[in-house]
């Protein structure tokens, strides 16, 4: 049988819970895992870069 509620919490979020990763720079990708910022704040980013640190590119 299909799943009818998977994925139903994606059409609540802005974006459908897609964006630019902060980390790999990757678009238009979910970012539904949770990274570091540079001060230590929580960031949304793709499941490529979870657990990841976000890095100053400068």
């Amino acid at each position: 049988m299909s799943k009818n509620k998977r994925g139903k919490a994606l059409w609540r979020m802005p974006s459908r819970g897609r964006g630019t990763c902060p980390i790999c720079g990757s678009t238009r990708i979910k970012l539904l895992y949770i990274g570091k910022g540079l001060s230590g704040e929580k960031v949304n980013v793709c499941k490529k870069c979870e657990g990841k640190q976000v890095t100053n590119s400068n």
